[in-house]
């Protein structure tokens, strides 16, 4: 049985947790009905959570992180996937509950892969990810609520991070005037080559707030939670609209109903996990059409599976600029 490498996370009975590249053979993997050879896979937030163990992210031991990966089909036992085919998969728990795609190799079901859209590449796919995916949920969740760009300024929250970074392409490339806020006002050149037409320190945001305070904002993505959602929603204007989708501040919102009840203002939970296979088909599809190939060019760095586990924490504490896609081959 042909042997592989992934990162495999273990906590033996009465030992410690721990991360580690192994090698690993096909028998090895989880029972699944779609074989995928994986080419390329991601380094997102909750990865560097169950990697490090600084959250519970893992369910199940053991375990191998990467919630999203892109490869071709080797075996199928359903007719729709077929082999040689070129897939994608985010969300469903892989990675928490399920073996995940920082691997050679991912055992999955049929139900939760998509076909790579056409003209994208395995290495784009992943360049966009889970949080570049999640981003264009938020973009669908602001205009179904009747955000145009006429409506009024946009404001992005966590404008580094995988989502924000290219919530901020998007909107602005749909026509939106965008502001960006982040911790690191030395990415500001960055944020505005992605397309904000301001950027904002967060320190405004991420101390708690009054519960009503000057009308600036149409629409909102907020990757980040807790006194920054807070003062999101009430800085929003008359009948605006928020996108929340994360919590790199926090679980918590220590916010009132005065912006609902007095301003209209609409708050609405973006999840990419268990999104129905129509919207993610949507977002799939739309992200090859709306998101030029330069932004992912400089939004990426490229790693190889064995510098996954040095750089959780750099991720965890924020020192890791955009996207992160891994070659499991290099």
């Amino acid at each position: 049985m042909e042997q592989f490498k992934a990162i495999q996370i273990t906590k033996p009975e009465g030992g410690s947790y721990g991360a580690a590249l192994s090698t690993l053979s096909q028998s090895d993997l989880p029972d699944g009905e779609v074989l995928v050879r994986v080419s390329h896979s991601t380094m997102n937030y909750k990865d560097a959570l169950a990697i490090t163990g600084k959250s519970p992210v893992v369910r199940k031991f053991p375990m191998v992180p990467g919630i999203d990966f892109a490869g071709v089909v080797e075996r199928s036992a359903d007719p729709r996937f077929q082999p040689g085919d070129a897939v994608v998969l985010n969300g469903w728990g892989t990675g928490e509950l399920y073996w995940g795609g920082l691997s050679q190799y991912a055992t999955t079901r049929a139900d939760w892969l998509i076909r790579l859209p056409e003209g994208m590449s395995a290495e784009q796919a992943m360049s966009i990810g889970t949080a570049g995916y999640t981003a264009m949920l938020c973009v669908m969740a602001l205009q179904s609520h009747g955000l145009t760009p006429e409506s009024g300024p946009v404001l992005v929250t966590g404008a580094n991070g995988g989502v924000g970074s290219i919530a901020i392409a998007l909107l602005s490339r749909l026509g939106y005037m965008v502001t960006a806020s982040t911790g690191r006002m030395e990415e500001a050149p960055h944020l505005e080559a992605l397309g904000a037409s301001a950027v904002m320190d967060r320190q405004s945001l991420s101390a708690q707030g009054k519960p009503l305070q000057k009308e600036n904002w149409a629409g909102a993505v907020d990757a980040v939670g807790s006194h920054t959602l807070a003062n999101v929603l009430a800085t929003m204007r008359y009948g605006g609209v928020v996108a929340a989708c994360g919590l790199a501040q926090g679980m918590d919102l220590p916010a009132s109903v005065a912006p609902f009840i007095l301003r209209g203002v609409t708050l609405v939970g973006v999840d990419s996990v268990y999104a129905p296979m129509s919207r993610r088909q949507t977002a799939w599809d739309r992200l090859a059409k709306e998101l030029p190939a330069e932004v992912l060019g400089n939004n990426t760095r490229l790693i190889g599976l064995s510098e996954v586990i040095p750089l959780a924490n750099d991720l965890l504490a924020a020192k890791v600029r955009g996207r992160i896609v891994v070659d499991v081959n290099r």
